[in-house]
């Protein structure tokens, strides 16, 4: 589905209906009843909210699911049936999962048991701290003041008769000591939850990896039978992505935890293997995860080394390791499998947490890929993928006509840098650079723009073609000597409020490839410097709706007349070929390039022929004089 170009057509105008006094009034704008997708969306969220406990353990079986399907499928194409595939699978997965609860229980129970171990090592550096120069006892004599400052004292009268009354009693309560299974309750009190929603988890998995393409097919009849094309491309594109992410993510960080787990135990941070798990299993989380990872080990470390040089390593480790996989792996893995800009991520993770807690940070990436998935699909929420995907919000063109409206120079510049690297000089102008000129024309027309910002757009390309002049670089091949002369190509534009602009790119282009070019217009310099010698070629350039065909017709003419036997090269860019633009050109006998390129090809074919110079008569007025006027 091509995405629709906005900024481009202005919308009709409705004549508006006057209102009718008798009718009873509408609802305004503003009123949440007048704005049913308001409703509905604050009726998802609160669906979601109050229903948290049923759509968690859903979510994570459907996602368990994309990671599990491949697996199911290498089983399948060993020729295993279908439902020992999907046991053996869901089996393995959940063993795994088990096997680390079992490890991370283990490695806890030795830490407790460490613990006291490690006062003595901690009482040690608080003294150092207070001997070296007593900040640590500033600091907290300044807290016991303020906190002393801070309380409410009591009335002297008050103070002396709670003084002269009698002390009361201390009383004690002492509950009765819990029975065996007032004991048990307790235990399993707080495990009943997490256990009730792995187990849902499980039955929802294994039936979703059964029922895989009965599934879809319900799905796929509720999106709507008549559209299977798209239906089926939006649901790969989501399984192909988390799928992806899931998995690389999964080895990512596995091997995260399993480096920082080695390291630790070459530190010797004590319990390096919970370490490594934790490590692992929080960079799932964004942002914080790594953060979270490393606090734990940076303070085990504090508790266990005499001084603090086990603190500085457990610190370099986890930053060089995050730097590597930040900026290294990750970006080399993933590039845009994710297709999630940075500013949606964080705002995702804001919100699912804040929706179903520290559940909803975990799965907050994975959350929003389906929901920019939706946007590309569906025309409806489009909305989704602009405002949470990581492609432009706006086309090269548009982002081009918008900073040049701004007068936002630099931007252009980067852009232009970063465009020539991929392309040629005039590959970038005719597919960026010319379409913001038909969209300022276009505006020009409806009258939509005003004259300081018309004037800030032609400043903006005046400072673009100074700095495409400065630093253009030589020619790779050369036209013959007599078309390096300053004045051998002549530039002229139409009548067009921005011909003149494309006339100043289309000089640029030129010279780029080594022609000595005069142009006349309203920005930029000349690309060529000196004496101007007789023009061996004349390029008029117009833009579609600018200039007509009766006026493209009076300037060649005019042009043969003080320049006879000079050929003209005329760049309609983009102008239908039955037009009556290009007829009139033809009519004329001028050869006709619709882009950048084609002019380009077109004038060096010129060149390579060698056409002979043809003197100008002493009569006839110099060559700037076709220069058109202004509009």
């Amino acid at each position: 589905m091509a995405r629709p170009r906005r900024g481009c057509l202005a919308e009709p105008k409705v004549p508006r209906r006057m209102p009718d006094p008798a009718a009873p009034r509408a609802p305004s704008l503003s009123s949440p009843v007048s704005n049913p997708g308001l409703l509905h969306v604050v009726l998802l969220v609160a669906v979601l909210y109050f229903g948290r406990e049923l759509f968690i353990p859903l979510v994570l079986a459907v996602l368990l699911g994309f990671v599990l399907a491949p697996l199911v499928r290498g089983l399948r194409g060993l020729h295993v049936p279908r439902p020992p595939a999907v046991l053996l699978a869901v089996g393995l997965a959940f063993a795994l999962i088990l096997g680390l609860g079992g490890v991370l229980g283990r490695q806890v129970s030795l830490l407790a048991e460490n613990l006291p171990s490690y006062q003595t090592t901690v009482q040690a550096k608080l003294a150092g701290l207070r001997a070296a120069g007593g900040w640590v006892d500033r600091i907290s004599g300044a807290l016991a003041e303020m906190r002393h400052s801070a309380a409410p004292t009591a009335p002297p009268a008050e103070t002396a008769s709670r003084a002269e009354g009698p002390r009361p009693l201390p009383v004690e309560l002492h509950s009765p000591e819990p029975n065996a299974l007032q004991t048990l309750q307790a235990l399993l009190a707080p495990l009943l939850g997490p256990l009730a929603t792995l187990a849902m988890v499980l039955i929802l998995v294994v039936f979703i990896l059964l029922y895989r393409e009965d599934l879809r097919d319900r799905l796929l009849r509720l999106a709507g039978a008549r559209d299977l094309h798209r239906t089926m491309a939006a649901m790969d594109d989501a399984a192909y992505r988390l799928s992806r992410y899931f998995l690389a993510q999964t080895g990512l960080n596995a091997g995260f935890g399993a480096f920082i787990a080695v390291c630790l135990w070459f530190i010797g941070v004590p319990n390096p293997l919970l370490w490594g798990v934790v490590a692992g299993a929080s960079r799932f989380i964004p942002f914080i995860g790594s953060v979270m990872a490393g606090a734990f080990p940076a303070l085990l470390a504090v508790a266990v080394d005499p001084g603090w040089s086990m603190l500085l390593e457990v610190l370099v480790l986890f930053a060089v390791a995050e730097l590597l996989m930040g900026q290294v792996l990750e970006p080399w893995i993933f590039g845009h499998s994710t297709g999630l800009s940075p500013i949606a991520i964080v705002a995702a993770a804001t919100f699912w947490t804040w929706l179903w807690g520290p559940v909803g940070l975990l799965l907050s990436v994975p959350l929003t890929v389906c929901l920019v998935v939706l946007g590309r699909h569906v025309e409806r929420l489009e909305f989704l993928e602009v405002a949470l995907g990581d492609q432009p919000a706006l086309e090269p063109e548009e982002q081009f006509y918008q900073r040049a409206l701004a007068g936002d120079t630099d931007a252009l510049i980067e852009q232009a840098d970063k465009c020539l690297r991929e392309r040629p000089l005039a590959a970038y102008l005719d597919a960026v650079a010319m379409p913001a000129l038909r969209l300022a024309q276009q505006d020009m027309a409806r009258g939509s723009l005003e004259e300081d910002r018309l004037a800030r757009f032609r400043g903006s390309l005046g400072e673009l073609v100074e700095d495409l002049e400065e630093s253009r670089e030589p020619a790779k091949a050369a036209p013959p000597p007599g078309w390096q002369a300053p004045g051998a190509v002549l530039c002229l534009g139409g009548r067009g409020p921005l011909d003149n602009v494309a006339a100043a790119l289309m000089a640029q282009v030129l010279a780029a490839q080594g022609f000595g070019v005069q142009q006349g217009g309203l920005i930029g310099s000349a690309a060529g410097t000196g004496p101007s010698a007789p023009p061996r070629l004349v390029c008029f350039c117009f833009i579609e709706g600018g200039s007509s065909a009766a006026t493209a017709r009076t300037l060649l003419r005019r042009q043969r007349r003080r320049l006879p036997g000079v050929p003209a090269l005329a760049l309609a860019w983009q102008a239908a070929p039955e037009g009556g633009l290009v007829q009139a050109l033809r009519a004329e006998d001028a050869l006709v390039a619709a882009s950048l390129p084609e002019a380009v090809v077109a004038a060096t074919s010129l060149a390579g022929e060698a056409l002979p110079v043809v003197p100008r008569p002493a009569p006839e007025p110099p060559a700037a004089e076709l220069v058109p006027a202004p509009a």
